[in-house]
C-alpha cells in the first residue's frame, strides 16, 4: 500500500460523499486498512485534500504550459489549451471533482498553501490571453473577468458531461473556443459601435 494509492482511494471517496460527508474511516476501508494504519501515511484529511490539489494542479499545469510554450497564435494556444484541460478534467473524474468543489473545505493553514499553486495555473490563461491582446488576435477589456468567465464555463462541464453522451468532450472543448473567441451575435458594425460607446 503507498501513499498514492490512498490518494486514489480518496478523491473516490470524496467525490462520492463530500469532503465534510467522509470520514479517515471510509478512506481506510476504500484501501483495505485499518483506521490505525492509515496514519502511518497521512495524518489527517486536510493533508490528504491538499495532496490531491496539488496533484491535480501539477498535472493540468504540465498539461497547459506545454502548449502555453508553443510559438504560434495565441489563439490557436487557447483553443489547444481548453481541449487538452476538458480532455484531462473527464478523464480524472474523481481527482477533477476534487479540485473543482471541495478546494473550500480546506483550513486557513491549508488553503494559504494552496492559493499560490491555483494562481500559478490560472496566471497561464491570464498570460495567453494577453499575449492576444498584445498581438491584437482578442479584443478584451479586462483580461481577470475574460479568464474567470472562461474557467466556470469549462469547470461546470463537469457537473452535466458524460462520456458516453452525444457529444465527445474534444468537440464540446471547440465548440467553447468557438462561442469565446466569436460570441453569440453575427457580427454587424453599427450595433457593436452602439454598444461600445461607454468603453472610449
Amino acid at each position: 500500500m503507498t501513499r498514492e494509492d490512498i490518494l486514489d482511494a480518496a478523491a473516490q471517496v470524496f467525490r462520492i460523499k463530500g469532503f465534510h460527508g467522509a470520514s479517515m474511516s471510509d478512506i481506510a476501508k476504500a484501501v483495505n486498512l485499518q483506521k490505525a494504519s492509515l496514519y502511518h501515511h497521512v495524518s489527517s484529511k486536510q493533508e490528504i485534500l491538499l495532496a490531491l490539489l496539488d496533484r491535480a494542479l501539477d498535472m493540468l499545469t504540465e498539461r497547459i504550459s506545454s502548449i502555453a510554450a508553443q510559438s504560434i497564435p495565441a489563439d490557436e494556444k487557447l483553443r489547444q489549451m481548453i481541449r487538452s484541460y476538458l480532455q484531462a478534467l473527464a478523464e480524472n473524474p474523481d481527482l477533477s471533482s476534487v479540485l473543482l468543489f471541495e478546494h473550500r473545505s480546506l483550513d486557513r493553514k491549508a488553503h494559504a498553501r494552496h492559493v499560490p499553486h491555483r494562481d500559478r495555473f490560472e496566471g497561464i490563461w491570464r498570460e495567453v490571453i494577453n499575449q492576444g491582446v498584445k498581438s491584437r488576435i482578442f479584443g478584451c477589456p479586462d483580461i481577470d473577468i475574460a479568464v474567470r468567465a472562461l474557467m466556470g464555463v469549462q469547470n461546470w462541464t463537469l457537473t452535466w458531461y458524460r462520456p458516453d453522451g452525444s457529444k465527445p468532450i474534444e468537440s464540446i472543448a471547440d465548440e467553447y473556443a468557438d462561442l469565446f473567441f466569436n460570441g453569440l451575435l453575427v457580427f454587424d458594425a453599427q450595433r457593436w459601435e452602439k454598444n461600445h460607446e461607454h468603453t472610449r
